[in-house]
């Protein structure tokens, strides 16, 4: 499991994909807020003039010298609902973007969100 306080140092790096292929740069991290544990990471994608953010699980993903190569291809994560350079993911999709990676989505007890930006 990636550490909260090393990933913070990687924000702009390369995150590459399960072959190794460049995906984007590290934007943010998003952890589970019921652990806060690194739960997903924002990779900035597309043209200078036309970027977004896209969301990518960080569950099993593995730290080198100068990027991060999450387990997932890169067709995949670019498909992934996305959001603006300077915007937040509204809570409503949220649960969207685990869909897209088959994963469960648990929000709080009170219909908290089950992810937060750090």
């Amino acid at each position: 499991m990636i550490r909260m306080a090393d990933i913070r140092e990687w924000r702009t790096h390369d995150v590459l994909d399960n072959r190794g292929h460049r995906i984007g740069a590290l934007e943010a991290i998003y952890v589970d807020t019921g652990s806060d544990e690194p739960a997903m990471a924002t990779v900035r994608i597309g043209l200078p003039t036309r970027q977004r953010l896209v969301f990518v699980p960080l569950e099993g993903a593995m730290v080198g010298p100068g990027y991060v190569q999450v387990v997932h291809d890169k067709a995949l994560v670019k498909q992934c609902p996305s959001i603006g350079t300077d915007d937040v993911l509204p809570a409503e999709d949220e649960e969207a973007v685990f869909q897209h990676y088959g994963l469960p989505y648990e929000p709080g007890a009170k219909g908290e969100r089950q992810l937060a930006r750090r």
